[in-house]
């Protein structure tokens, strides 16, 4: 059961239809009429927090432990992969993303994003890539790091994503002190273009920066960031025929955001927010202003988005073509309609209830789900 969506319109959350805006565009039939028969199944359970997980070309999983452990499934067989360096699991920070590199096959390099402790005891964020060799992690190199800053072990994001030209894109969290939008706002990370926090970056394989990366303001010459004014993104994924780049970050209270990321644009926080502060205080009148770009699609109350994906296979029938997102705090898995670039209407997966942390289409075609409480994964087969 889906809901036709207007612009920013506040509604009350239900099991089957999630409050959620759009942009204001004729309403568009949801064509429900030939939906999926689909089945629910669990692929592993009894782990701490499972955030990311990504498959090797020969079917694996690699799936990771907040806490700091990193597992390989084979037949449904698991084996914890030895070698990992030290993760700062503290707070909302931990060992978060993994992704395999598109051309695994021929280079054998896994990525990894995950918190650590700076020199001078503050949190960063760092991105490392490695091989797998039987059951250890071997060749590291550190691709990407924040440097310290993070001093409340708070919004650190972060997905990684690759688009065709095998260029790595990495959200990250505001960090810092705290989080608190509106004019006088102190954690200014986001809009600060020489602070790597509250940013999506952008680099190669091998850590560098590529040549057509946006010079931003205040800066005269490239960097690694791509966009900035983010606050907390925990989801990523590239548009499957487009190519776009589609982040999902939470709001403070009320005003998670769905943005599609276009280069050097400034999403704004934290002076811009379809929510409030959580004291109740004002943010922002709304989120248009000269220089801003405005979210594609938002959540009031906010569902806590996590992790996201476009389902593609033909299995799913009236759903392909739909985008997946986490909630945390909804405990549900959402699913939008997608027209282009708009969201034209969304609803919740039936059969899933829990902190869905990530989401994401395995090889063949199904839908892996992971949550909490305890950590585990589950497969939605279609037909």
């Amino acid at each position: 059961m889906f809901t036709i969506l207007k612009r920013y319109a506040i509604c009350s959350a239900v099991i089957v239809a999630i409050a959620a805006c759009a942009k204001r565009t004729p309403s568009i039939p949801v064509d429900d009429t030939t939906p999926p028969q689909i089945t629910i199944s669990t692929v592993l359970t009894g782990y701490e927090i499972i955030w990311g997980f990504d498959f090797l070309p020969n079917g694996d999983m690699i799936f990771t432990e907040k806490r700091g452990k990193i597992y390989r499934s084979t037949g449904g067989a698991v084996t914890e992969l030895t070698g990992f360096p030290s993760v700062r699991s503290s707070g909302q920070g931990g060992l978060m993303d993994v992704r395999v590199h598109p051309d695994y096959a021929s280079n054998g390099w896994v990525y990894a994003c995950y918190a650590a402790s700076a020199t001078n005891g503050s949190g960063e964020l760092r991105v490392i890539r490695f091989k797998i060799a039987g059951n250890a992690i071997q060749n590291i190199e550190t691709v990407f790091q924040t440097g310290g800053g993070n001093t409340w072990n708070g919004h650190y994001g972060s997905r990684l994503a690759f688009d065709a030209k095998r260029m790595l894109y990495i959200s990250v969290g505001e960090g810092g002190t705290g989080s608190f939008g509106g004019p006088t706002a102190s954690n200014r990370n986001s809009s600060n273009t020489a602070s790597p926090w509250g940013k999506i970056h952008r680099i190669t394989a091998s850590g560098g920066i590529p040549s057509d990366n946006p010079v931003l303001p205040g800066q005269t010459t490239a960097s690694t960031i791509f966009a900035y004014g983010i606050r907390n993104p925990q989801g990523m994924v590239i548009h499957p025929t487009t190519g776009a780049i589609w982040e999902s970050e939470h709001g403070p209270k009320g005003g998670d955001e769905i943005n599609i990321i276009n280069s050097g644009s400034n999403y704004g926080w934290p002076v811009y927010s379809l929510g409030t502060n959580y004291d109740n205080s004002i943010i922002s009148q709304g989120h248009t202003a000269s220089g801003i770009a405005e979210p594609s699609f938002s959540w009031t109350p906010s569902i806590g988005v996590a992790g996201m994906t476009f389902i593609t296979h033909n299995s799913f029938k009236a759903w392909k073509g739909n985008l997946l997102s986490g909630g945390l705090a909804s405990q549900q898995l959402h699913r939008c309609v997608v027209n282009g670039s708009t969201i034209t209407a969304a609803g919740t997966v039936d059969g899933i209830k829990g902190r869905v942390r990530h989401v994401a289409q395995a090889p063949d075609g199904s839908v892996y789900v992971a949550l909490e409480g305890p950590g585990r994964i589950l497969k939605i087969n279609a037909q």
